[in-house]
């Protein structure tokens, strides 16, 4: 059995990404529903909202899901105490040290996962008792790693240096570069992009025609002296580059980008002056459709896919 599907209890190998401001109950339970694993994405609520969330995700689907939590969030305690509260078994933990909170979620037998950018990184999670690993790729969308190693360079990288399964993100939506990563490799997939698209996705509905309408080269990573950030083409990204193309600081870059800008391009619609965060993928993606179809069309593409090499 795959290792990634043995520890999740999970049909497919396809985990959606938890994305700040798009994935909240109703996508997680949608893809967790429909075989995969749905993440709500803890980054953008405060303690209580995400208490909620993961009510109505229990209420919606027997499944498992998990939870994703960025280390560098201020209120954590608050947010890993309701985890353990309401029993949520996974947790993907990103942006910060797997040692600090690792121990106390196996303590509450939850499965620990962490997002990396790097090998140095895969080997600090693996240490501190992780039971998988993320190896995401800079072609991904929102907080990405400063080395801007791709996805398909980092797998085998990280493949060589760590024991413990291993899920890919980054420029993947479709079956077809799932097997690509599987052969490098991985366990599993873990796929953002695609899923802000989804119907039961939070994310504005102008920002997802935004999405649609991207061409090749129209996201870049930003705010490297700060936190990078994948961003997608429209007023707020160009301040920032010409910000950063004037050798600001990143106090001056932090000032630019303020706070609220995410909720009010992903979430609210405000496409020009909003923080919009999506990965290079965009430039394939071309409509909107349900949770369930997007992990139907992936799986059957890889098989397809499968199958097409096996008989070559």
């Amino acid at each position: 059995m795959n290792a990634i599907c043995k520890l999740f209890d999970i049909k497919y190998p396809i985990i959606q990404a938890g994305m700040i401001w798009c994935s909240g109950w109703r996508l997680a339970a949608a893809v967790s529903n429909a075989g995969g694993l749905g993440i709500i994405g803890a980054g953008s609520m405060y303690p209580e909202v995400l208490r909620t969330h993961i009510q109505k995700c229990k209420a919606h689907s027997d499944k498992p899901f998990a939870v994703n939590v960025p280390l560098l969030y201020p209120n954590i305690q608050e947010l890993m105490d309701i985890i353990v509260a309401e029993g949520v078994k996974i947790v993907f933990t990103s942006a910060g040290n797997p040692a600090t909170w690792t121990n106390f979620l196996k303590q509450n037998h939850i499965v620990v996962v962490h997002v990396v950018s790097n090998t140095k990184f895969a080997l600090k999670a693996q240490q501190a008792g992780v039971d998988a690993i993320v190896a995401e790729g800079f072609e991904a969308g929102g907080h990405n790693g400063r080395e801007e190693t791709t996805t398909l360079c980092l797998l085998p990288m990280v493949k060589e240096a760590v024991h413990i399964p291993i899920i890919a993100a980054g420029g993947i939506a479709s079956g077809k570069a799932m097997l690509a990563t599987m052969v490098l490799g991985a366990d599993a997939v873990q796929i953002g992009s695609a899923f802000v698209l989804a119907e039961e996705s939070s994310a504005h509905s102008h920002f997802k025609a935004k999405i649609i309408a991207a061409k090749e080269g129209e996201t870049h990573l930003r705010m490297k002296k700060t936190v990078p950030v994948r961003l997608l083409n429209n007023n707020f990204a160009d301040s920032i580059a010409q910000a950063e193309a004037q050798g600001a600081s990143a106090e001056q870059l932090s000032e630019i980008l303020g706070k609220g800008k995410a909720k009010k391009g992903m979430f609210e619609g405000d496409v020009q002056d909003g923080e919009l965060e999506i990965g290079q993928i965009s430039a394939l993606l071309k409509e909107t459709k349900s949770a369930a179809e997007i992990v139907n069309e992936i799986w059957n593409d890889f098989i397809a896919a499968k199958n097409n090499i096996i008989n070559l």
